[in-house]
This record gives structure tokens, C-alpha cells and sequence, in this order.
């Protein structure tokens, strides 16, 4: 008999994970490594993540293919917890997109806080631009920037404007290679080790914040979905030791993310 309990509480602990659906933004910044051991020493669940483009990551959790969802497109989440395939989303952390690109700057825009200008700058210069073309968080933002600017950048596909289909970090290695402008989260960015000759161009654009919500998804629609295990999650990452634990995450002393879940909940 206590050989038995053994065996099923060994197979009740290794059933206790969740599945987190997040973007490739928040896995190549390294943010998780940082904070989900804390989470898991503390609470015993492990946190296995899937990290895509936003808009297939809300796409496979709006199917039940994953417990909580971390993202940053918060339109596109709204209207996720609003169909019904999410229980409550809520903020928590933020950061800044910022334009890199080569250090002879061919387009003129190193020192700009202004985005709409630089990309106009860019697109009459025709200079190289690598966009991750993939309806993540990051696309969605540069398409609006794009449009603002009053320019179909995609017109230009396959010259000036490439666009890569991957995640942000295999899109910064292309765009450091090819010696193109990037769009790219400041995270991604700070722990990015291939930046070649590379440096960031514009920054400080009111346009190019950049917020991240949590979402657990909706186990009425989905009862497969670990509900419990995942508000326990949902719980701890916007509590306060959760959102210490993001504030904690520094790079060569500069901060990644800056929790702000207790401001907007």
C-alpha cells in the first residue's frame, strides 16, 4: 500500500504543471528563466511555455491549447476574455519598443523619439528593414506605426522591406546580418547577444509602449484547462512578490520589465 501512494503521488506531481502560451519577446528576454523558478519553489507547479507570435498564441489558447496566456497586444486580448475564451485579463508589466538599426545610420533617424518620422526616413531612403511579418505583438505595433506614417511598407516586399516570419530574436539575427532597421522590444533587445554594429536608433515614443497582460483561460469553455493550477499563477505573478520578481530582472544593472499590475487592477 505505501508503495502504491508512492507511485500516484509521484504521477500527481509530475502531472502538476500548466501550459503558459506567451510571445517569443518575453522567452528571448529571458524574463522566465528568471522568474518561474521562483514561482515553482514556492508553489511546486512548473511552468512549461510555448512561445509564439501573439496572434497564434491567442489563436491556440482560444482553441484550449494552454492554461494561461501572457501577451501584449491587449486590443486583441480584450477581445479574447470578451469571446468568451478567457476568465479576466490584467496588466502586468510594461516596457518600450525601440527601433535599431545600423551604426552609419543610412536612413538619418539615430538620436529620434519620434517613430512615424523615422520610418518615413526609412522607406525614402529604401533602407533595409527587417519586420517580423508574423501578427505578434510587435508586428501589430509596427503595422500601426507604418500606417501612421501613411506608408504600405508591405508594398516593398523583397527589397527594402523584408519580412521574416520569426520570432523576435531570429529576426534580430537576420536584421543584424542584412545591416536592417528593426523593430524590437527593449527587453529582447538588452539580452540579445548578437548585435553586431548594431544600436538603437529611436526611443522614447509615446506610441511604442509597450504593456503585457495575463489571462487564464476559460475553463467553461475549455474543462480541460488546469484552472486551479493556473489562477494560481495568474495569482502570484500580479502579487506582490510576483511583480518584485519582474522588477528584479536586470541585465547588467538596466532594468527588462517594469510591473504595473496593482496600478491598472
Amino acid at each position: 500500500m505505501p508503495r502504491f501512494q508512492g507511485i500516484a503521488a509521484d504521477a500527481w506531481a509530475q502531472d502538476k504543471f500548466i501550459i503558459l502560451r506567451s510571445t517569443t519577446s518575453t522567452e528571448n528576454s529571458g524574463l522566465f528563466d528568471h522568474i518561474l523558478p521562483v514561482f515553482q519553489d514556492k508553489t511546486g507547479i512548473q511552468v512549461r511555455v510555448v512561445a509564439v507570435g501573439t496572434g497564434q498564441t491567442i489563436n491556440n489558447a482560444a482553441n484550449g491549447d494552454g492554461d494561461v496566456l501572457l501577451v501584449h497586444a491587449k486590443t486583441a486580448e480584450e477581445k479574447f476574455v470578451a469571446a468568451g475564451h478567457g476568465v479576466k485579463r490584467f496588466d502586468v508589466m510594461y516596457n518600450d519598443f525601440i527601433i535599431v538599426g545600423p551604426e552609419n545610420d543610412p536612413a538619418d533617424v539615430k538620436g529620434s523619439t519620434d517613430s512615424v518620422e523615422a520610418l518615413t526616413k526609412i522607406a525614402k531612403a529604401e533602407a533595409p528593414f527587417a519586420s517580423r511579418g508574423d501578427d505578434s505583438g510587435t508586428h501589430k505595433v509596427e503595422m500601426a506605426l507604418w500606417f501612421a506614417a501613411g506608408i504600405d511598407a508591405t508594398a516593398a516586399s523583397g527589397k527594402w522591406y523584408r519580412e521574416t516570419g520569426s520570432g523576435m530574436g531570429a529576426t534580430l539575427n537576420m536584421g543584424t546580418a542584412m545591416g536592417a532597421y528593426v523593430l524590437t522590444d527593449r527587453a529582447t533587445w538588452i539580452n540579445f547577444g548578437n548585435k553586431g554594429n548594431h544600436v538603437i536608433g529611436v526611443e522614447g515614443d509615446a506610441r511604442m509602449f509597450n504593456q503585457y497582460g495575463i489571462t487564464l483561460v476559460n475553463p467553461v469553455k475549455h474543462p480541460h484547462i488546469k484552472a486551479d493550477l493556473g489562477q494560481q499563477f495568474v495569482d502570484w505573478v500580479i502579487s506582490a512578490e510576483g511583480q518584485a520578481t519582474i522588477a528584479d530582472y536586470k541585465i547588467n544593472g538596466q532594468q527588462l520589465f517594469y510591473p504595473n499590475a496593482k496600478a491598472s487592477n
